[in-house]
C-alpha cells in the first residue's frame, strides 16, 4: 500500500493501540481480583494458573492493539511483514517465558506433595524450565526464517566436546536425578552420612545438595558423592522412630515395682511432650547385672530425628523426680581401694635374701648356729 497515512488512519491505529492498552489494564485488575480468590482454595495449581495468566493476557491484549493498529496504517507490504514478526517473536517470547513459569510451578507443587514436605527440589525446576525456554527459542528462530537445522545438527556434534568438559557437572545433574527418583533422600529428611555430615536436607539441585544442620548451619554436598557414599536416612520409611536411654537401680530394689514407675514416666512423657509419640508403647528391658548396678533400657518413641533431645530431657528430669518420690536408688558406682604402709610390703625374695646374711652374719661371730627350722 503506497497512499499516504491519513487522519483517519492515525485515529483508526490510536484507537486500536489504545483499546488493547484498556483491555490489558482490564484483564490484569479481573486476574488480580481471580488471584486474591486463588489464595483461598487448597490447590496450589490455580494460583499458578492466575499468576501466569497475569504475565501473559495483557502482553497479548497489547500485542493484538499493535497489530490491528499497524493493519489500519498504510504500510509496506515488506514493512507489514516485519512489524507482523516482530509482535508474533514478541508474544512467543512473552507465551515462553509464561509457559516456562506455569510448568515450573506445576513441578513444583508436585515435587513437594510427593515428598511430603514444605522444601524445594530445584533440579527438576530447572531442568523442566531449560527445555521450555529452548523450545521457545527455536520457535522464535524459525518465525524469523532463520532454519534450525544445522543448529541442531551443531548441537548434536558439539554436545559430544560439551560431555567431555563438563563431566563433574553432568555427574552431579545425573546424580541428583537418580537421588530424587529414587527416592532415597527428599528435601526434608533427616540424614547422617558415613563421613559424619548430618541434618536436614534443605534442597537438591542441578550440582549439590544443601543440608541444614540443628546448629543452622549449611553443609554443601555434590550429588555424586551424596549417592556414591553410606547414609542413613532417619525419616525413611517412616518419621516416627524409638529411641534408647540406659537407666540402673540397686540390687535391693523391688524390679516390678521400678518397672511399674517407669512406664508411668514414659507415658506421661509421651502425652504431655511435644515431639513424643502418643501411640507409642511403653517398653523396659532389663539386661544386665552390673557391679553396683542393675542396668534396663527404656525404649521412647519420638516424632521426628530432632525431638528425641527434648523428649530425653524431660524423661530423664520425671524419671529421677520419681524415683525420689518412690524411694527408689539409683547407685553410683563405688570401688573399695585397700592402702598400706610402705614399710609394710614385704618382697618374698628380698626377705630370703636379709634372712640368709643375717645367718652369715651370726655364724662369723658366734661359731656354729642351728639350722632354722
Amino acid at each position: 500500500m503506497n497512499r499516504a497515512v491519513t487522519l483517519h488512519d492515525l485515529i483508526v491505529a490510536g484507537a486500536a493501540l489504545a483499546a488493547g492498552i484498556v483491555a490489558a489494564v482490564l484483564l490484569r485488575v479481573t486476574l488480580r481480583w481471580l488471584g486474591k480468590h486463588a489464595l483461598k482454595t487448597r490447590w496450589s495449581g490455580d494460583d499458578i494458573l492466575v499468576d501466569a495468566l497475569r504475565a501473559v493476557v495483557p502482553w497479548a491484549a497489547v500485542t493484538g492493539g499493535l497489530a490491528a493498529a499497524a493493519a489500519a496504517l498504510p504500510l509496506t507490504e515488506t514493512v507489514q511483514r516485519t512489524v507482523n514478526r516482530t509482535l508474533m517473536v514478541l508474544l512467543i517470547l512473552v507465551v515462553t517465558l509464561t509457559a516456562a513459569r506455569v510448568i515450573t510451578g506445576g513441578v513444583k507443587s508436585f515435587a513437594q506433595s510427593r515428598s511430603g514436605v514444605a522444601g524445594s527440589a530445584t533440579i527438576f525446576a530447572n531442568i523442566t524450565r531449560i527445555i521450555v525456554l529452548a523450545m521457545g527459542f527455536l520457535v522464535v528462530l524459525q518465525t524469523l526464517g532463520i532454519s534450525i537445522a544445522p543448529l541442531l545438527t551443531a548441537l548434536g556434534v558439539g554436545g559430544l566436546a560439551v560431555a567431555l568438559a563438563l563431566q563433574d557437572t553432568l555427574a552431579n545433574l545425573f546424580a541428583g536425578v537418580h537421588i530424587l527418583a529414587s527416592k532415597t533422600v527428599q528435601p526434608g529428611d533427616y540424614i547422617r552420612l558415613s563421613s559424619g555430615e548430618e541434618g536436614y536436607v534443605v534442597d537438591v539441585n542441578w550440582r549439590n545438595t544443601v543440608v541444614r544442620q540443628l546448629s543452622n548451619n549449611l553443609v554443601i554436598i555434590s550429588n555424586a558423592q551424596l549417592a556414591g557414599t553410606n547414609m542413613t536416612n532417619f525419616t525413611r520409611p517412616e518419621q516416627k522412630l524409638t529411641i534408647l536411654v540406659q537407666v540402673g537401680v540397686g540390687y535391693d530394689s523391688d524390679l516390678d515395682h521400678v518397672e511399674r514407675v517407669t512406664t508411668e514416666v514414659v507415658e506421661s512423657v509421651m502425652k504431655d511432650v511435644d515431639g513424643g509419640d502418643p501411640d507409642h508403647e511403653p517398653a523396659v528391658r532389663f539386661h544386665t547385672f552390673g557391679d553396683s548396678r542393675i542396668s534396663f533400657t527404656v525404649i521412647l518413641g519420638v516424632g521426628e530425628f530432632s525431638d528425641q533431645y527434648r523428649i530425653k530431657h524431660e524423661f530423664i528430669k520425671r524419671l529421677h523426680q520419681r524415683y525420689r518420690a518412690e524411694g527408689i536408688r539409683i547407685p553410683s558406682p563405688a570401688r573399695t581401694v585397700a592402702l598400706q604402709k610402705p614399710d609394710e610390703i614385704a618382697i618374698p625374695h628380698q626377705r630370703d635374701l636379709s634372712e640368709q646374711r643375717d645367718l652369715s652374719d651370726r655364724r662369723d661371730l658366734s661359731g656354729p648356729v642351728p639350722p632354722v627350722p
